[in-house]
């Protein structure tokens, strides 16, 4: 790493830390920052994805009781099958499939509306941190974020993924009921794509 370091100084004319030194603000245009580690090491990630967890486990609890529920109920209804008009066995199995199709149907939009709704606050994270990062940006004279993910090569100072997710947990904590800030002015700075 530090020779690395020492390449991207005698490529850009800034000095490399020594050894053992903290790598100082590094004056670029461009920053960066790791916007999947942005979302999950700050307050408000770690706050909605304890709320998936919790959601998701609470689902698939709520699925295996309805499994042993309908695993009874067919049981019930195999065992009633001897002894029942074939009529109306027919009648009462045909009910119990679409109560099969329905609670699938129920359960697989409960999915679906669990994995909309961590989309929903990461891009409602994103809203809210937009004008901290827009503010870090400022402070470091920059004109642009980059998500490190896209970068090849780049000096570990010009990260700034950590000193935001320390800013974003000032100003917004864990986000529990805080509506978004508005977003900046145009051209101040764009919302980030989507990790």
């Amino acid at each position: 790493m530090i020779r690395l370091l020492a390449l991207l100084a005698l490529l850009t004319g800034v000095a490399a830390p020594a050894p053992g030194q903290d790598s100082a603000i590094v004056p670029s245009p461009v920053v960066t920052v790791d916007q999947e580690a942005l979302f999950d090491g700050s307050a408000f990630g770690r706050r909605v994805q304890a709320e998936i967890e919790a959601a998701s486990t609470a689902l698939a609890a709520e699925n295996r009781t309805l499994e042993t529920e309908l695993s009874d109920e067919e049981r019930r209804l195999t065992d009633l099958r001897p002894a029942t008009d074939p009529t109306e066995f027919r009648r009462m199995a045909a009910e119990f499939d679409a109560r099969v199709v329905d609670v699938r149907r129920r359960q697989d939009q409960k999915g679906r509306d669990l994995a909309r709704r961590q989309e929903e606050a990461r891009q409602e994270f994103f809203r809210a941190a937009l004008p901290i990062l827009a503010e870090l940006v400022r402070e470091r004279g920059a004109v642009a974020i980059l998500d490190s993910r896209a970068v090849i090569l780049s000096a570990d100072a010009i990260d700034i993924t950590d000193e935001a997710i320390q800013r974003i947990d000032e100003v917004l904590g864990d986000g529990a009921g805080a509506a978004a800030p508005e977003t900046p002015g145009q051209g101040e700075a764009a919302v980030p794509a989507n990790p």
